[in-house]
């Protein structure tokens, strides 16, 4: 078969790649077939390509990866993600998640610098206040429509096609500002209502600086802290390549050079700190203001707000532990999972019914045990409509460790049993090797056994190695209960 050409559009064309994804499939031509050229012609030609076509039903993880890797500048991209959909469609359904595959891991690959892309737009892209005479912005052309007298400029050079991609987040932040980023791609303007799009632009129209900037200066040298001051550390999360247009980046050599006198003056400041000052009396107050029953610090809970970084407006819900007061085991899991989430109630997704089927094979009645976790807000991400768990950080467990101890304290079990590694962080405040450690414990001031999260076994691949792990984690359970049995007899 003769090789077709499509020719698609500068830059991220996803439109044009949608449109000729649909031909090519009815069209049945095979990715060697196919040669897409990043050009500025509109138009596909060649016989097989000719007409409409109805669209093409992929999996929701394949069409977001194409919607970001469209974006990437490589100009193997589009045949790169055509080849994928063939083998998608020629029957590897579960393709995107065999990571080892070449394909796959080099369009995961571009997904993720794409992405950071953005994130760096996001992150380090300035601007500043532009006034001009005949009430056109610089940068702009009196076809754009827009006529402000005063508008906020910035220039950025992405390394990849994001711009549009990135647009959405300043359009939201700065939805009251009539603002115009440039960059050599391409340029876009917002009036407050609507986007408009503008020809590749030069750096000198945003180059001049104004009192907002001058005042971002000296903020961010009000807040940095010189005791945490490391220059190659500061280079990884802001690139060089951004600093020539990111104001304080002008502060950060005489913020670093003075970085070792400014600790010295804290340190002595701190060790001059006035006798006055008496800690004994916070203590005390903490003590006094200390919740009087479960009930109460439930309460101090279900009414604080959450802790964890990632959670998003939605997560707000405390979910809270569950189970007899008097019970004698007490089981700390890592965080509320999404149907915990939904529902209020600790372990009633896959993980916690899996629990429930391995506690019934130990002879553990549920109805028995108190059920709770180390961090009490889901943190997720969002995955198109999905929300998908992320792990908490150790900062965010210490976090939310007063609570848990506080929690324990109340209940008093004969034994605390902490499902996976983040469980015994917050238990022990210590990291600890769920493989090496895995069995008795102590958790001052209880006692304890430390055994792996029920979710751990579901995300094993294998069926046997799976039907392994929940034999042994049966056997852990058997253990928790002899355990308590005998440390109720010894009572």
């Amino acid at each position: 078969m003769t090789r077709v050409r499509i020719d698609m559009k500068a830059g991220a064309d996803l439109d044009g790649f949608r449109r000729a994804l649909r031909i090519l499939v009815r069209d049945r031509v095979a990715p060697d077939d196919v040669v897409f050229a990043a050009e500025r012609a509109q138009d596909l030609f060649g016989a097989p390509l000719a007409g409409e076509a109805p669209p093409v039903v992929l999996p929701r993880a394949v069409t977001g990866l194409i919607a970001d890797v469209v974006c990437h500048r490589e100009n193997e991209r589009y045949g790169r993600l055509y080849r994928l959909v063939w083998r998608i469609l020629k029957g590897e359904r579960g393709l995107l998640e065999v990571a080892s595959d070449p394909l796959v891991y080099r369009l995961a690959r571009m997904q993720q610098e794409v992405r950071r892309d953005i994130h760096h737009m996001h992150g380090f892209l300035r601007f500043r206040r532009v006034v001009t005479e005949g009430g056109v912005a610089a940068g702009e052309t009196e076809s754009s429509g827009i006529e402000e007298k005063e508008r906020f400029v910035a220039y950025f050079e992405p390394a990849h096609f994001t711009l549009a991609a990135a647009a959405p987040f300043f359009a939201e932040r700065f939805a009251n500002m009539a603002w115009s980023i440039l960059t050599p791609d391409g340029s876009l303007h917002w009036d407050g209502k609507k986007l408009v799009e503008g020809p590749p632009a030069r750096r000198d129209p945003a180059a001049a600086g104004d009192g907002f900037e001058e005042g971002w200066r000296t903020y961010y040298a009000a807040t940095f802290n010189p005791a945490r001051a490391n220059p190659k550390l500061m280079a990884q999360h802001m690139p060089r390549r951004y600093w020539a247009d990111m104001p304080e980046v002008a502060a950060i050599p005489e913020l670093v050079s003075f970085a070792p006198a400014r600790v010295r003056e804290m340190i002595a400041r701190e060790a001059a700190a006035s006798p006055k000052r008496a800690p004994e009396k916070a203590l005390q107050k903490m003590r006094e203001g200390r919740p009087k029953s479960l009930q109460d610090l439930n309460a101090l809970i279900a009414a604080s707000e959450p802790l964890v970084s990632g959670a998003v407006p939605g997560a707000t819900r405390a979910v809270l532990g569950e189970g007899p007061l008097d019970a004698d085991i007490v089981f700390v899991g890592e965080q509320p999972g999404d149907q915990e989430d939904r529902q209020g109630r600790p372990f009633v997704g896959p993980a916690g019914q899996l629990l429930d089927r391995a506690m019934a094979e130990a002879g553990i009645e549920r109805g028995s045990v108190y059920l709770t976790n180390a961090v009490k807000h889901f943190k997720f991400e969002m995955r198109g409509k999905r929300r998908i768990h992320q792990k908490p950080t150790v900062s965010e467990v210490k976090h939310y460790r007063w609570w848990l101890m506080a929690e324990l304290e109340f209940l008093s079990p004969r034994l605390v049993v902490a499902l996976g590694g983040t469980a015994a962080l917050a238990l022990s405040g210590r990291q600890v090797s769920v493989t090496k450690m895995r069995g008795r414990q102590e958790f001052p001031p209880f006692a304890g056994f430390l055994t792996v999260h029920p979710s751990y076994l579901l995300r094993l691949p294998d069926a046997e190695a799976k039907a392994s792990a929940y034999r042994a984690f049966v056997d852990d359970l058997r253990q928790v209960r002899e355990i308590v049995d005998e440390r109720r007899e010894a009572a």
